[in-house]
């Protein structure tokens, strides 16, 4: 049998609209909610639901009515000191190490971990997905982190992906090789 995960990022919210980095506390806003509303009956049946730990997982995981258990492997990428603070902040401080950051994926961000690491992450937990459908809230770096493990791609790739909030990116494979359906908005659109 075959295993299918449906990767969702959360919906809009303040941290998100503001490129800040992501703290954990930060929720969606009424405009992201009720879009996830919106779009709650968009998603297959499934297994299980899995979550991202952090607030706006939680939040949105709510609005589109699932209920699901925290993965603490599904964390988004540990932004260490930068935590809380925008891009352009940090890069208006510390611009030379925001460069390195986004260059080289084995240059953690002080404090935190590299591209290199929350991909090896999040891909040894998607070699543990059973079979069957599981929905995954999670943040977009994950959604990130996960094709690129799927597909085997450089990790030096991971900045070139977009995964845009309320849209579905579907794998399904079985034993280590997988397929992958592109960010399918959320309710048809």
């Amino acid at each position: 049998m075959t295993s299918r995960l449906v990767l969702v990022p959360p919906a809009i919210g303040p941290a998100l609209r503001e490129a800040r980095f992501y703290d954990g506390s930060s929720s969606i806003d009424e405009t992201g909610a009720n879009r996830a509303r919106a779009v709650a009956g968009a998603l297959p049946e499934a297994a299980r639901v899995v979550l991202s730990p952090g607030a706006r997982c939680r939040d949105t995981a709510r609005a589109l009515g699932l209920r699901g258990v925290v993965a603490a492997e599904l964390a988004p990428l540990d932004a260490g000191r930068w935590r809380g603070r925008t891009l352009a902040e940090v890069g208006a401080a510390e611009g030379e190490a925001v460069t390195r950051w986004l260059a080289d994926p084995d240059c953690a961000a002080p404090g935190g971990e590299s591209v290199r690491q929350v991909c090896a992450r999040v891909g040894h937990w998607l070699e543990s997905v059973p079979e069957g459908r599981t929905v995954a809230v999670v943040e977009p770096e994950v959604v990130r982190a996960a094709v690129v493990h799927a597909l085997g791609l450089p990790v030096g790739t991971f900045w070139r992906l977009d995964a845009a909030p309320l849209t579905a990116t579907e794998l399904s494979g079985r034993a280590g090789r997988w397929n992958l359906r592109l960010g399918r908005a959320l309710g048809g659109e």
